[in-house]
Order: structure tokens, then sequence, then C-alpha cells
């Protein structure tokens, strides 16, 4: 028996809570079966026990959105997660060179488009800022080229902790921060450069107009469903109470049909699939503003191309993590499916992509970049970092391909062509877009 809310959410009251245990183990963690020193009661652990008892087993993307968005005890809301010291290190910490590119990106595509009066630069999950940072470096470098443009700067960011750290990275000490929590527009000033910058909780918040926008590492952390096939068709994989432990978590299957199996393919061949709702949303906002004002968007993340399965798991400390195991302590991510962002554009705009993230800052002058770099630099400790930081970012055992490059354009800019182009095309498009081809350096 399934019960299901009028909101659409769903839950298993007591006398329907015979779900199924999970006999399927993920890749990447195991179903919380570690010894009880390894598993401490964290206050987000006591929080979502109390929920489960009251309402039932909760699906994976409710996990998710509670240990990672919690107001209380979020993972995302007051620590510093990025860094040697923190969880996990993204590209634009390992080097310079890859927020550079993607500054020349926008760039790029600002004069490609007909260098509109002016433009806003959106960036999704700005992180601490360092990427941001990186491009505004370019923005002031070319100058002479954006001399008569007028730009604004424009964060979503749900951390208090990154949007203060952000700020210190960003901003102009000398102009003080205006404050506002109660506002969409939460936190306003002036970056070091003098371009006016605002922070915002969500992106419909922002400003409609003609924008770039910037997605480096946020479509990871969204909240998904999983889902494995079973002998009576698709069933989601719920978190539970483990009956042998009261502070262990365990995976089930739920024993109906949910309402988020609507987002499984009907032709769908893997036998488990992991979808984002969320994605879908933010995906289709962006389309929609695109389509209206124009701009362009530039997501990165790792990810496939919808051949993926289980790749639901958590960070702590740099190493991989069991994801039931002290929730609120450890990143929890899952690989962006590029091909369900591809349909979700439902043809408002044009989609580039995915391509890997070797070939796209190949394709960008990363070579150049690095020359350029190295031939500026006598100290040999400063070599010494700038090839290494190359090497994580181009090797493809490291992040070389496993990070993916996917980007939406107005139909316009690829020269009125109704018909989506992506990379797996043999066929070049007659109005090449940097980094999804072969930049000219001149």
């Amino acid at each position: 028996m399934c019960v299901l809310a009028k909101a659409g959410a769903w839950s298993l009251n007591a006398a329907a809570r015979a779900v199924i245990p999970c006999l399927w183990r993920g890749k990447y963690f195991s179903s919380g079966k570690d010894p009880v020193e390894n598993n401490p009661v964290t206050p987000m652990l006591r929080h979502l026990t109390y929920k489960i008892k009251s309402t039932g087993p909760i699906t994976v993307a409710e996990y998710m959105k509670e240990v990672l968005t919690n107001p209380a005890t979020g993972y995302y809301v007051y620590r510093d997660m990025l860094g040697e010291k923190g969880d996990f290190i993204t590209s634009p910490e390992i080097s310079q060179i890859f927020g550079e590119l993607l500054g020349i990106w926008f760039v790029s595509e600002w004069m490609a488009n007909g260098k509109s009066a002016a433009f806003q630069l959106v960036e999704l999950g700005p992180g601490r800022g360092t990427l941001a940072e990186d491009i505004l470096r370019v923005f002031s470098q070319l100058g002479s080229v954006l001399k008569n443009c007028e730009i604004s700067i424009h964060l979503v960011e749900v951390s208090q902790k990154l949007s203060e750290i952000q700020a210190l990275t960003l901003t102009e000490e000398k102009v003080p921060l205006q404050r506002s929590a109660a506002s969409p527009v939460y936190m306003k000033g002036v970056t070091k450069s003098g371009i006016p910058i605002s922070w915002y909780r969500d992106l419909q918040d922002v400003p409609k107009g003609y924008s770039f926008y910037l997605a480096h590492e946020f479509f990871d952390v969204l909240p998904i469903h999983k889902f494995q096939k079973t002998p009576q068709g698709w069933r989601e994989v719920l978190i539970d109470i483990d009956p042998q432990g009261s502070d262990k978590l365990r995976f089930v299957l739920a024993p109906c049909a949910t309402p988020a199996q609507a987002f499984i393919q009907h032709d769908e061949t893997r036998d488990h699939v992991e979808v984002c709702p969320d994605a879908g949303v933010i995906i289709q906002e962006l389309s929609q503003r695109i389509a209206l004002t124009g701009g362009a968007a530039l997501i990165a993340d790792y990810g496939h191309d919808g051949t993926k399965t289980d790749t639901f798991r958590g960070f702590c400390g740099h190493k991989l993590h069991d994801v039931l195991i002290a929730p609120g302590t450890a990143d929890l991510t899952a690989d962006v499916d590029f091909s369900y962002l591809r349909r979700m554009v439902q043809g408002r705009v044009a989609s580039l992509g995915p391509i890997t993230q070797q070939m796209f800052l190949k394709n960008m002058g990363i070579d150049v970049r690095l020359k350029v770099l190295l031939d500026k630099s006598a100290e040999p400790s400063l070599r010494q970092q700038l090839l290494q930081g190359y090497d994580i970012l181009m090797n493809p055992k490291k992040m070389g391909e496993r990070f993916n490059f996917f980007a939406l354009l107005p139909h316009q800019r690829l020269c009125g062509r109704s018909q989506r182009i992506n990379a797996h095309q043999s066929k070049p498009s007659p109005s090449p877009v940097a980094g999804f081809s072969e930049l000219a350096w001149q």
C-alpha cells in the first residue's frame, strides 16, 4: 500500500512499512553496516531518525536535501568544505588557468553575440569565489575590449559561510557591504575592480536580462532519486532505520511505484537509474531566460551522457565516505546525467556537449596559456605548481575525462540552425563556439 500526500510528496505509514530490504549494494558506499565506533551519532543523524520514525522511509533526494542544506545543521550551510583542509578541491583551486580560460569563453561569446551594451555574469554555487576572481581578472585585462560594456556580477549561494568567504575574496574592503537577510538580494557590494556584485539564495530571484550563466560543480550536489529495476518493475531506493541498530541507516526498496518514477524514460535499458528533478527545473529556467533575453550558459561538472547507473557517493577529508555514516559531516554527490539536461532544454535553446574537460580546455588554448606563464616564471616551485595543476586538469586519469562541459546557447547564435548540435555530430558547426571547437588564436 502506497500513501500519496496531496503535495506530491509521499510517506509510508506505520501499517505500510513493509519495505523490501535492498540487496543491491552501491559501488561507492556500503549499506551502513560499519562498526558502531565508525558510525557517530551526529545531530543530523538524530534529526533523520526522528523524521523516519514519524513519516516512514525517505527518498535519497530528501536525504540529500536535509544533509546538505538543512538550515540548522546542513553540511553546506555553515562550513568551508573546499581546499586542502576541506573535504574536496575544485578546478579553480588547482590552477588559475582554469578560471582564466572560462573568462575568455564568456568574452568570446559576448563578442560573437554582437557585443551587447551590458551583461550579467551569474554564477550558481560560487564556492569560495576563486573562479569568479579569475574571471574578473580576465575582464580587467581585457578592459579595452569591454570598456563600453556595463557588467554586473550575481552569485547564487545558500551557504552563509561561503558567501562570507566570497565577499572577502571578491569585494573592495573600502566599500561596506549592504546586508538584508530578509530580502531576495541578501548582500550587495562592489568588486575590487569596481563592478557591482549581488548575492541571492535562488536563481529565480536574479533579475532577468542579457546574462551569461556559469555552473561549475553545482548540478552534482542537487538531490537525486534512485531507482532499481525489479521483477515487479521500477522501485525507488529509500533510506530507513536499520532494525539491527536504532542509530544506523540502511537502504530499502519501496513496495510500490512512487511519483518520481515518472522521470524514468520508457525505453530505459539500465537496471539502476538516478534522476534529478531539481536539475531539470533549473535547466528549464536557464533555457527560458536565454531564449527570452539572450546570453549563454556554461556548465562544467563530472557526469555522463545517460550511460552510468550508481554514482551516489560521499567525500570527507578528500576520501570516499559511506553516504549513510555520520550524515552532515561529509559532502554528498552524484554524477550529472547530461542526456537528461539536454531533454529538459525541450528545444528552447541549442545545446552543445558534453565534451571532456581535457578537450574543452585544449580547444580554449590551455597549452598556449601554460607556456606564457612558464616563460614568465623564474621560480622553480611556481613552475612545478603550474605543471602539477595542468596535469590534474588535463590528465584523463584525473580530471581530464571525469569532468565535462555543456553549453546552452540561443538558436540564432548557431546561424539560425534549428537542429540541435552536440559534440557527437561529425559535421562541424558553421559558427564555431570556443571550447567546443578549436579556438583560433591571433
